[in-house]
């Protein structure tokens, strides 16, 4: 492992220094600067368990280490990340630099580390990592798995349709009417194996029920983890496990990181950005945030526009006011959010909501 050790004065085992780490999956490049920025070495680290140790070594043996900046805390550095909190050391979690820090600088690992180093030294990065250790991170996986399978089951059904055009038309005269349901059933006894498209139909259809199996199973998965945690979220009107479950993962497993529910509004996209210039005052919608969380609201505000009398008689009040339904939407999403931060932070007892 090369080390390149820059010509600073050696510091005195009591004076503080900041980590930063460019993370990647193989190896980690550490960086280590003084708190007046002074940068005092850089060296590569495996992505290993061993490697991960040797690191946090490696910075302490240059002073106190209290900070640091990791990159990709999500992926390849949630490892990393849980070990230095075990160390003792706060983490914050790092963006990339931005292009134009880029252009002036170069790009190098070593750079990387360094600007995360700089990011947390400055307060500009302040942002605390979700721990993934918990039943947020169980949700995340379950989810992952989900959503493959449903895009995988959609594909096959379409893939089945396809197929069920170029067959005898007898059979597909036969088939012809019946709901997704029955005609699954149907073609996974057709036990024609001379004919290559009945073939494939029946594997399709054999395919699809064990994809349907998966999901349900799955969702069971989800819905029992939502309800070991949160399970005042599935009593609101219009939340089901699918959306408790996108909002939970946002939040983390340590939704206290989340300073207020402003903070979580911000998280999941639903805060209004001001786009206002001269004589013009207006705000738009937010595009950024987590696009899952900010879908799962979209569906809780559908639900109760289409069920719930409150939300109904809110949309209609609005409506007379003037503003658009896609404006009206904005804001229930937001009141949405708020409803929900107080039942997903563990410090608040939770009280069923309407």
């Amino acid at each position: 492992m090369p080390q390149t050790t820059l010509p600073v004065q050696q510091l005195s085992v009591a004076e503080e220094v900041v980590l930063g780490v460019d993370t990647h999956k193989d190896v980690h490049v550490a960086a280590v600067i003084t708190t007046l920025g002074a940068s005092l070495a850089h060296q590569e680290f495996p992505a290993t368990a061993q490697g991960y140790r040797q690191l946090a070594s490696w910075g302490r043996s240059f002073g106190v280490l209290k900070r640091a900046g990791v990159e990709c805390t999500g992926s390849y550095g949630a490892a990393l990340a849980r070990v230095l909190r075990r160390e003792g050391i706060e983490v914050t979690e790092i963006n990339q630099p931005d292009r134009a820090t880029r252009r002036k600088r170069g790009k190098t690992d070593a750079v990387d580390a360094d600007a995360a180093a700089r990011a947390v030294l400055s307060g500009r990065a302040t942002t605390t990592p979700k721990t993934a250790d918990g039943p947020a991170a169980d949700m995340r996986v379950l989810r992952l798995a989900k959503e493959s399978a449903v895009k995988a089951r959609t594909q096959a059904m379409n893939q089945l349709k396809a197929v069920l055009l170029a067959v005898d038309p007898g059979l597909r005269e036969s088939l012809a009417g019946l709901t997704n349901r029955t005609l699954i059933a149907t073609c996974a006894e057709l036990n024609d194996d001379r004919d290559q498209a009945v073939f494939t139909m029946r594997l399709l259809a054999r395919r699809i029920q064990s994809l349907t199996d998966e999901i349900k199973e799955l969702t069971r998965r989800t819905t029992k983890a939502v309800r070991a945690c949160r399970p005042h979220l599935l009593e609101l009107v219009g939340v089901g496990p699918d959306s408790a479950a996108a909002l939970i993962i946002a939040a983390g497993d340590n939704p206290e990181r989340l300073a207020d529910e402003a903070a979580f509004a911000a998280l999941c996209g639903v805060s209004p950005v001001e786009q206002s210039s001269g004589k013009t005052q207006r705000r738009r919608l937010n595009r950024g945030g987590n696009r899952q969380a900010n879908a799962a609201l979209y569906r809780i505000v559908m639900t109760r526009i289409r069920w719930d009398e409150r939300t109904q008689a809110y949309l209609l009040r609005r409506t007379a006011q003037g503003l658009s339904k896609r404006e009206i939407i904005r804001c229930l999403k937001r009141y949405v959010a708020r409803e929900l931060y107080r039942l997903i932070q563990p410090t608040t007892t939770p009280t069923t909501a309407a």
